[in-house]
């Protein structure tokens, strides 16, 4: 058989996407379904049934293929179980282990956010450049970087995870010191991630006074110009460009590029540019701003790479 093919699954806070992918590029199938919330067995359970569906779906040979796949967190180098998960369920877990037991095949698992960035640099949003910085907005914060088109990991696998550093040059707004900021499932307070996440943007909403609300229904509210989800959208891109300054200064990517629902905002790619030239230490940022070309959870394209490659 010449053809090559790759299932990929992104597994996120409240989704899974499962695709399965020619080497060409080509998205031969791609399904989601729900996150179970907070349920480990549950999860596993629900990649491997999503897997099945879509290797059906395209026509391939049950239990055949190799699965790669992207996770909010990492595996320990140490101890080989997963860490620095925003789905607190799988920290402690060997998630590869369990998920090759209940699929009967081999996996590989990776960084969401590192496989976003590397899927951005082959064909998508990033391609031709050299550095790309890969920024997953969603449930949680992810950032990972790609160079020359590859994935760039690191010995303690938090390479490009900027999302759990402090929110840089915290400002009083609205009477609201944004020092220390809130409690974020990591342990510290104040981690960019608490700030610029989809949870994180609905918790801002509230803090000023407003209604409880998701993230998508406020930037709904701000486009019908209502004025405390517009005051609530300014908040948040002005968190943002200041978070994304601060990876500016540190890296210097050819291109920052979005994932995560939040990446779907219109408002972003104008307006945060504008902003973060005040923090970024040069004359002068042309970085480039831009949205994923693959979708909001691209990362997905990357996890299947990781046999294809």
């Amino acid at each position: 058989m010449n053809d090559i093919f790759g299932i990929g699954v992104d597994l996120g806070g409240s989704k899974i996407e499962a695709l399965v992918l020619a080497a060409d590029g080509t998205e031969l199938v791609r399904r989601r379904a729900p996150t179970p919330a907070g349920d480990y067995r549950a999860t596993v359970k629900a990649v491997a049934e999503l897997v099945a569906m879509v290797e059906t779906e395209a026509g391939l040979d049950p239990g055949t293929q190799p699965v790669g796949i992207g996770i909010p967190g990492t595996v320990s180098p140490a101890t080989g179980l997963v860490k620095n998960a925003n789905s607190t369920c799988l920290i402690g877990e060997p998630l590869d282990r369990d998920l090759a037991e209940a699929m009967g095949r081999s996996v590989r698992l990776a960084n969401d956010a590192d496989l976003f960035a590397a899927s951005e640099a082959v064909d998508g949003a990033g391609a031709g450049q050299a550095v790309v910085f890969g920024v997953i907005l969603g449930t949680g914060v992810g950032g990972g970087i790609a160079i020359d088109g590859r994935a760039a990991t690191g010995p303690n696998r938090v390479r490009g995870e900027w999302g759990h550093n402090p929110l840089p040059w915290p400002r009083i707004i609205d009477g609201t010191d944004e020092r220390p900021g809130p409690e974020c499932y990591c342990g510290k307070s104040g981690c960019i991630e608490t700030y610029v996440s989809g949870p994180g943007l609905a918790a801002d909403h509230r803090r000023h006074g407003g209604e409880d609300l998701s993230a998508k229904d406020v930037a709904m509210r701000a486009s019908a110009d209502d004025e405390a989800a517009m005051a609530t959208l300014e908040r948040y891109q002005d968190r943002l460009a200041r978070a994304l300054a601060h990876a500016i200064n540190v890296l210097d990517p050819d291109v920052i590029v979005l994932g995560g629902g939040l990446s779907n905002l219109d408002a972003i790619y104008d307006r945060v540019p504008e902003l973060w030239q005040a923090w970024v230490f040069s004359d002068l940022c042309t970085t480039p701003l831009r949205r994923n070309l693959h979708g909001d959870s691209s990362g997905v394209r990357g996890a299947a790479r990781l046999w294809i490659d």
